[in-house]
């Protein structure tokens, strides 16, 4: 898809894409707020060049990451898709903060968008980033109260959790009937590819239930578990190419 493509659906899309800016400044507020108060002496300071430098490379690599999606389709619709572009702002929220994971994030939707378009009019990348920056912000949070590895395993659990519950919740409040809206199905086709999948699926409610809830269980508990795998010799690699201080 090309950039005039692309601007072309943001236009037809724009009350959305207003929605979507709106969240993306509330979250950034929430990140930085826990930056100034509770985390103001545990995040580690690094020069500006330093920070825009490892956002870039990681929120890169995240992109890429974004691009090797694939449905899950013995447990969701096949519009849900399963991906691991949030490992590496995962290892970046640990390592800067949650100002700087939700920095990634946006990075890796934006250069998503350009590499790759968008399937979904917007909805999946748009929720993408928020169900993302509901894993990855608390566990920034939490983690950097107390940088022990007893303290990552709570934080990593703590923003699964979250992630989990909010996903669900936003895909029946808003997420859904906006998909909905905007590619013109009705919901009740929607969830007749639920059913299709799980008989026990007869309405938005029991699809989050029986599908968006543990595909983003699923999806957390593989991303912990990798991060807990890598966070060490990645950060070590980033602390020898930009100081010690990282």
């Amino acid at each position: 898809m090309n950039i005039g493509n692309l601007f072309a659906q943001v236009k037809d899309n724009l009350q959305f894409v207003l929605v979507c800016i709106l969240v993306a400044a509330v979250i950034i507020a929430v990140a930085r707020i826990s930056e100034k108060t509770i985390l103001k002496n545990s995040v580690v300071r690094v020069s500006r060049t330093k920070y825009i430098t490892i956002c870039g490379m990681l929120g890169a690599l995240a992109a890429i990451l974004m691009l090797f999606e694939f449905p899950l389709i013995f447990l969701a619709p096949e519009f849900y898709k399963l991906d691991f572009g949030e490992l590496p702002v995962m290892i970046g929220g640990l390592l800067v903060g949650p100002v700087g994971t939700v920095i990634i994030e946006l990075v890796k939707i934006l250069l998503k968008l350009v590499l790759k378009g968008t399937s979904t009019a917007f909805v999946g990348d748009f929720a993408n980033f928020a169900v993302g920056c509901a894993l990855v912000v608390p566990a920034s949070v939490i983690y950097h109260l107390k940088k022990t590895k007893k303290n990552a395993v709570i934080s990593l659990t703590a923003g699964t959790v979250i992630m989990a519950v909010f996903g669900a919740v936003f895909n029946a409040v808003y997420l859904l009937p906006a998909f909905s809206t905007l590619y013109g199905i009705p919901l009740e086709a929607i969830v007749g590819m639920g059913t299709a999948i799980n008989g026990r699926i007869d309405s938005i409610t029991t699809l989050v239930v029986f599908s968006v809830l543990p595909l983003n269980l699923l999806k957390g508990a593989l991303v912990s578990a990798l991060t807990m795998l890598l966070y060490k010799r990645i950060s070590v690699f980033l602390r020898g190419m930009f100081g010690g201080m990282l």
